[in-house]
């Protein structure tokens, strides 16, 4: 257990900044989900009007180092490549 002050001040951010990092991730992995609905449902049109959406939501919690920068670009490519699929 923290037995100085500053450590202890430490743990209470730490535990802060978690809590802010599961929500974030959350929103990630629930856009990523809705697009991967409307993939599997074939709707084009409206996962290209979400794209963008997804696209910043991805770059966001990338730029907060949630996920790597490569991470995301790499989900935003296999996205474009299975919309321009359907």
């Amino acid at each position: 257990m923290a037995n100085t002050k500053s450590a202890i001040k430490r743990i209470r951010r730490i535990s802060k900044q978690t809590a802010v990092n599961k929500v974030r991730k959350s929103r990630f992995r629930n856009a990523l989900k809705k697009m991967n609905l409307l993939i599997e449902d074939k709707k084009k049109d409206e996962a290209l009007k979400f794209l963008p959406k997804l696209n910043s939501e991805l770059m966001k919690i990338a730029k907060t180092g949630i996920i790597k920068k490569q991470n995301a670009s790499r989900n935003v490519s296999r996205i474009t490549k299975k919309i321009s699929a359907i």
